[in-house]
């Protein structure tokens, strides 16, 4: 299989940075699809923890192309301190290429964010990275591609008409000051040079690189419950981080896609406004946040914990047609006595077994929850299915018969090496 997709199933923070770095070993080209600085990767190499942001999680592997696709907004102020970042670390750069259509994300589109989120009375927690106000400008068809910034006297026309315009709707609208056009200018001219070599057309390279018989890999940011038609709406992000967002987000046919691995956090969490149904406002949700360190890797933001939600599961897997399950954080799980799993909502009194649309209605829900016994072993050293708990290897294999979907790795640590194959589907 040369196309294979990673996408979360949850509300992100699935350890996808982990697993992309994992599969991307024997990958020769690494995508991110959709998105921009508002994810955060974090990917444990040989005990140092490596937290990025914008980069694809398939960076670290030197010997990968890794491109910023047409889909993601990206900020190039904070790519080129991520890439500052891993240099200082001796990491190289040097394989990393961004696509000629995607956005750029403009410092007024964070500023525009601020002040939005400081107006709104139903405020949706947004990481104030100016994501949203990005892809507005996108659809509104006033956005900024990169390869407009080849040529700088055109970026520069079409940069200065459109802080003209933003001004006025931040000190009509808003009451904020207006930003100096001339300021930013500047900025950009700065890091021209920088940039510039790294712009490519991306297409046809990814599609090129499937008809060869390449291991191509694409990643996404957030998951399927912040999917912007099929999340908890408003309470998502301004994309699709589908496996149908790799089509629209980096140029390629849906026949083309070998592999949907979906990864699953083996409780749930969730960062930011919204119902979220497993939520445990008690000491076990206190003591899930500690064990499994449940800090948010952009905001620092602690995490909403809750039990495990199979409903929220099967419908990433009905959206995204996963083809496999990545099982993270199960050493979380070590020393309790139980386990509850969600299988099903009760809503004024009637079993639901699927994700309402209405967040009104989600909000009603009280989980239904199959009860599993627990474990006692600390399993973070173990490597191989046999080693496994008992109880542990239950709870995988309910999981994979509510889903339908086999669960073909296992992580137990934070480590690129704490994993346990459970079939060969991933090699």
């Amino acid at each position: 299989m040369s196309a294979k997709v990673v996408v979360g199933t949850q509300w992100g923070d699935e350890g996808k940075g982990k697993i992309v770095d994992v599969l991307a070993d024997k990958a020769d080209m690494v995508v991110r699809f959709q998105g921009g600085d508002n994810a955060g990767h974090t990917v444990v190499v040989n005990g140092k923890k490596h937290v990025l942001h914008l980069l694809p999680s398939g960076v670290l592997r030197e010997d990968a192309a890794c491109i910023i696709g047409p889909g993601v907004v990206c900020n190039p102020f904070v790519l080129l301190k991520e890439m500052e970042t891993l240099e200082k670390s001796g990491l190289s750069t040097s394989h990393i290429r961004i696509s000629d259509r995607a956005q750029i994300l403009m410092p007024y589109h964070c500023y525009q964010d601020e002040l939005e989120e400081a107006a709104a009375s139903n405020k949706i927690g947004t990481t104030k990275r100016g994501i949203g106000p990005c892809y507005q400008d996108k659809y509104a068809r006033k956005g900024i591609r990169y390869h407009e910034f080849i040529d700088f006297d055109t970026f520069e026309k079409r940069l200065r008409e459109n802080v003209a315009m933003k001004n006025k709707l931040f000190t009509a609208v808003y009451g904020g000051k207006p930003m100096d056009a001339d300021e930013m200018v500047e900025q950009f001219r700065q890091i021209y040079d920088r940039i510039v070599p790294m712009i490519v057309e991306s297409t046809h390279l990814v599609n090129e690189a499937i008809d060869e018989g390449k291991e191509v890999l694409f990643e996404g940011a957030q998951a399927a419950m912040l999917d912007i038609n099929y999340g908890t709406y408003p309470y998502v992000t301004s994309s699709s981080p589908t496996s149908a967002g790799v089509t629209v987000g980096a140029g390629v046919a849906p026949s083309r896609l070998d592999q949907v691995i979906g990864v699953v956090k083996a409780y749930s969490t969730r960062v930011g406004e919204g119902p979220f149904v497993t939520e445990l406002e008690d000491e076990t949700g206190e003591w899930l946040r500690k064990n499994g360190f449940e800090y948010g890797a952009t905001t620092g933001r602690p995490r909403r914990c809750g039990w495990l939600d199979l409903v929220v599961v099967r419908h990433a897997n009905m959206i995204n047609g996963l083809t496999d399950i990545v099982l993270t954080k199960l050493d979380v799980l070590d020393g309790l006595d139980e386990i509850q799993v969600c299988t099903g909502y009760e809503i004024d009194g009637r079993l639901q077994n699927y994700v309402p649309s209405d967040q009104a209605d989600v909000a009603r829900a009280k989980p239904v929850y199959t009860t599993l016994p627990g474990w006692k072993e600390d399993i973070t050293k173990m490597r191989t299915w046999d080693e496994l708990p008992e109880n542990a290897k239950k709870y995988v294999e309910f999981i994979e018969e509510f889903t339908g979907v086999p669960v073909s790795m296992v992580s137990v640590g934070p480590d690129r090496e704490n994993n346990i194959a459970h079939n060969d589907r991933l090699d």
